[in-house]
């Protein structure tokens, strides 16, 4: 386990890093994200999500970020949206699965929502769930934390919270609220990342 050094949390992503920050922050674990480290953005990073399952890539991008940090006990996740009608994607897919390679953040949710709506176009069964898989490395030992979370697809998005797909998704723990029109609070307690981190911190917390 960490034994009380500053974990490293291994995204780009300023929507998880806000997600994730509170949760370790109120477990009392010291929390580094990849640029207070000095750690660069790499094109190698592009390649790390290739596997066919959430576990994998998670581990994938945890194993790769403890090495660039010169051994910091580091944690890091893989997550994405899988649709019923669509047979499960776009799964692991789900950051890229607009096929836009040049655009990031707010212009890259964009370009996958309506991608998404397109998809579904004429569907009657927008069911969906929301997967995340937690993954912690310090060197000695590394394990993952799955979590998961239905809802459905809308048909034009709701609320200016949270990001990726979140605008579209329609979760059933919330009594049909989208996980864009919620709180942090409201969206950690129910969120496939907030039920997978959950478990991890405690993990963490139980090791130190």
């Amino acid at each position: 386990m960490s034994g009380g050094r500053t974990i490293l949390l291994a995204t780009r992503s300023q929507g998880k890093l806000w997600e994730l920050r509170p949760m370790f922050a109120v477990a009392g674990l010291d929390v580094i994200d990849l640029d207070s480290a000095g750690i660069p953005e790499s094109a190698e990073e592009e390649a790390l999500e290739v596997f066919d399952t959430f576990e994998e890539n998670a581990l994938a991008k945890a194993r790769y970020f403890f090495a660039r940090s010169g051994g910091r006990p580091t944690v890091a996740d893989d997550s994405g949206l899988e649709v019923l009608a669509l047979g499960g994607q776009p799964g692991v897919r789900s950051k890229r699965w607009s096929g836009h390679p040049e655009t990031s953040g707010r212009a890259l949710d964009a370009a996958n929502n309506r991608y998404l709506l397109a998809s579904l176009d004429g569907a009657r069964d927008r069911r969906a769930r929301y997967v995340c898989v937690a993954a912690y490395v310090d060197g000695d030992s590394e394990w993952t934390c799955r979590g998961e979370t239905a809802g459905e697809i809308l048909h034009a998005p709701r609320g200016e919270h949270g990001f990726g797909y979140d605008p579209l998704f329609a979760s059933d723990d919330l009594g049909g609220a989208t996980f864009a029109e919620v709180d942090r609070g409201a969206k950690e307690g129910v969120s496939h990342r907030g039920r997978a981190f959950a478990q991890l911190v405690k993990q963490l917390e139980r090791g130190r």
